[in-house]
């Protein structure tokens, strides 16, 4: 009787155990925040689905009310554009939003060293003041500048342009790049400094490389807050260093329908700065959580 009982147990053992695999579910509160998050994604990209849309249309359409969605597509906004000679105002842009972000980076980067590696006698006050910079309303000082700016003959200049913007950015580069250089291993800077390497070759070397991510994300943003300027451009500029916003507001008349023109200006002298966006996408990301990480 107990050979039997014996026999059983080891089969029993030998055999084969099949463990059920279960996948876990999703917590219901994290499905409601994904759909949360897609309405909310949607309502931020519904505009600019509506400002294509309206490009497509003609005049006509365009100003209907209710807006017809189904109304025939037509190109005759974005011939009008091109019609008109756009390139100057887009390369203008373009050469002022890159040289005033190389400028910004440039000035930013040791900036943001000294007040987080190598911190400086009361940094904090040095921060608050380059922020305080960004508090004064800019048609606050419109008119010293243009008055400055016609006393030099610097009107309708683009080098004025990219000095302004250089400076209106610069604030806000190093408090980004501050945020992310804190992040970086003092060991590491110590290494370097134990193999003899200087200041520049350091920063150049290994400080930039590790906050990479960083440098990215702030100059995404300048460029962005560049391109996108237009109260400067439009008061100190006119016919030879205007920039593609002003020649945007060009097409806005008091006579006649100009809605689908407007916005297939709007939808092409966007497409630089959402080029550039899904171009540094990963690293932006990447960035801007770096520089959240206490």
């Amino acid at each position: 009787m107990s050979t039997t009982t014996d026999t059983t147990a080891d089969t029993t053992s030998e055999a084969p155990r099949h463990t059920e695999i279960r996948h876990a579910k999703p917590p219901r509160s994290g499905i409601l925040l994904s759909g949360a998050a897609w309405v909310v994604g949607f309502l931020f990209v519904l505009p600019v689905l509506w400002m294509v849309l309206t490009s497509f249309h003609n005049e006509n359409d365009a100003a209907k009310n209710p807006p017809d969605v189904f109304a025939p597509l037509s190109l005759d906004g974005y011939r009008t554009f091109f019609d008109a000679g756009p390139w100057p105002p887009l390369l203008n842009s373009l050469t002022a939003s890159i040289l005033s972000t190389a400028l910004v980076l440039l000035l930013a980067f040791p900036a943001a060293y000294a007040l987080s590696i190598r911190p400086v006698k009361k940094w904090t006050d040095v921060l608050f003041f380059f922020l305080s910079t960004k508090m004064l309303p800019i048609v606050a000082g419109i008119l010293p500048l243009y008055l400055f700016a016609q006393k030099v003959g610097l009107l309708d200049n683009i080098w004025w342009l990219i000095l302004l913007y250089t400076s209106m950015n610069l604030p806000i580069a190093i408090w980004m790049l501050r945020s992310f250089l804190a992040e970086v291993p003092v060991e590491m800077l110590e290494a370097a400094s134990v193999d003899g390497a200087s200041l520049p070759r350091t920063l150049k070397d290994i400080v930039a490389p590790v906050v990479m991510p960083g440098i990215a994300s702030a100059a995404l943003i300048c460029f962005i807050f560049s391109w996108n300027e237009l109260l400067l451009a439009r008061v100190l500029t006119s016919t030879v260093a205007g920039t593609a916003p002003v020649f945007l507001t060009g097409f806005v008349t008091s006579q006649g329908l100009f809605l689908a023109k407007v916005c297939a200006a709007s939808f092409v002298v966007s497409l630089p700065v959402l080029a550039a966006g899904f171009a540094a996408q990963d690293k932006l990301v990447q960035g801007l959580s770096m520089g959240a990480v206490k």
